[in-house]
């Protein structure tokens, strides 16, 4: 998949453009969600060279790993704890500029150094888990992350 991946843009913003239709075509017609949570993982992983995507699904009242790129990865995670724990309880994205200095930070690595999470939502709008991604660089994520994975995230079905 990565070798079909054309990028030319040099601005986040301009990546974004150009991933999402690929994204979309790789998502179009399948309706596995954990095969489509895989493939936007990669998708991202690479065109956007974060260091590490993915997936966490509410299991059994916990946060439970799904489809990732990256580094090993905590596997469950309670509601509440760390980012991704936080944004499932508050049903809200979470930008962190320093991982470090969030209260109660769940340390899976510790190169990571910023952090944003977006709750992901069935169509009857209840939350089923959310989608985190890391950077190893302080202060990588702001609001143009916010959109444009709100618009990929938005592409999977629950």
């Amino acid at each position: 998949m990565s070798d079909d991946l054309k990028l030319t843009a040099t601005t986040k913003e301009g990546k974004y453009i150009e991933l999402i239709p690929q994204i979309k075509s790789l998502v179009d017609g399948e309706k596995d969600s954990i095969a489509n949570m895989a493939n936007i993982c990669a998708a991202l992983k690479f065109g956007m060279n974060f260091f590490w995507v993915g997936f966490y699904l509410i299991k059994e009242n916990q946060l439970v790993l799904g489809p990732f790129q990256g580094p090993v990865a905590c596997t469950r995670i309670n509601i509440g704890k760390g980012v991704c724990g936080t944004s499932w309880q508050k049903k809200e994205t979470i930008i962190v500029d320093d991982v470090d200095t969030f209260p109660g930070h769940i340390a899976c690595s510790s190169l990571s150094k910023s952090e944003i999470v977006l709750p992901l939502f069935d169509s009857q709008n209840n939350i089923v888990g959310v989608f985190d991604v890391d950077s190893d660089v302080l202060k990588s994520f702001d609001k143009t992350d916010e959109l444009y994975l709100s618009e990929i995230i938005n592409l999977l079905k629950f």
